[in-house]
């Protein structure tokens, strides 16, 4: 699996509230997109295109274990998330419903809005098109790699289910 997109960096200590506001969270995504990150950069939600790729620093994802900010990030079209560090439970959401997160420590001194990144999802590698820096993010479990194939948890299941 491969992403390759333009980079949307924000930084350190992002709550799933600044990803999706309390008041848009039982809207449909069709409006909540509209406001996905506005606090951290009012650009993101108006200029954000399928395939551009996140990159945040440490604790991405934390406080609230919702799983609509990860979600809305998956609405939004970008095609996978790069942090220093993500809460477990935004980490974890991610890959059920499959959307690919990595983490990639220093990641955030490498690279800036705009560059544009290629990501090996399978193998963690992530090369900065625009630099040529190469980067190697941590490796990802393989049970989790299957279940961004498969297309999230439930995707999963239910093909294990056919399976059997």
């Amino acid at each position: 699996m491969q992403a390759r997109g333009r980079c949307w960096k924000f930084g350190d200590n992002i709550p799933t509230d600044r990803i999706v506001r309390t008041d848009l969270v039982f809207r449909p995504f069709s409006e909540i997109v509209q406001h996905v990150l506005e606090t951290c950069n009012p650009e993101f939600p108006l200029k954000v295109k399928p395939g551009d790729i996140v990159v945040a620093g440490k604790h991405f994802g934390q406080s609230s274990g919702r799983a609509i900010a990860a979600k809305a990030m998956k609405h939004t079209g970008v095609s996978c998330i790069i942090a220093e560090s993500f809460a477990r439970t935004f980490y974890r959401n991610g890959f059920e419903i499959g959307m690919p997160v990595l983490e990639c420590p220093e990641i955030t001194a490498h690279v800036s809005d705009g560059e544009i990144l290629v990501v090996d999802i399978d193998s963690g590698r992530i090369v900065n098109e625009t630099t040529g820096r190469q980067l190697q993010a941590k490796p990802t479990p393989p049970f989790l790699l299957d279940m961004l194939r498969a297309g999230g948890l439930i995707a999963m299941a239910e093909r294990l289910a056919g399976e059997g």
